[in-house]
This record gives C-alpha cells, sequence and structure tokens, in this order.
C-alpha cells in the first residue's frame, strides 16, 4: 500500500511545484452570505456561554 502511495506521489511531485497558480475553486454569493450569517451566529452563542458560564462559576468564565 504504501509503496503505491509513493509511486503515486512520485509521478504527480511535478504538478504540486508547478509554478501555475491553481484555480480558486468559485464560490456563489449565497454560500457567502450563508457563511457569514453562521459565523455570527456561532459569535453570539459563544458570548452568551461566556457570559452564563462566568454568572454561575464566579470565575468570569475561566475555570479555577
Amino acid at each position: 500500500m504504501i509503496s503505491g502511495w509513493k509511486r503515486i506521489a512520485i509521478e504527480n511531485m511535478a504538478s504540486a511545484f508547478d509554478t501555475k497558480a491553481a484555480a480558486e475553486p468559485m464560490v456563489s454569493a449565497a454560500d457567502v452570505e450563508k457563511l457569514h450569517a453562521k459565523i455570527g451566529q456561532l459569535v453570539v452563542e459563544r458570548d452568551f456561554l461566556s457570559e452564563a458560564s462566568s454568572l454561575i462559576h464566579g470565575t468570569g468564565g475561566r475555570k479555577r
């Protein structure tokens, strides 16, 4: 199995160091918007849980 991986790696090594920049995958504006919304949701949840943790433990969200 390892020798097979080595063979494939050697065959494709030239393309790994090719000077041409690889084409970046196209991302739609809708996908970007959806990801930004998810990031915003996760930030709000993190902040809420941090504040709740500090109220419960009285340590500012840090473990003793």
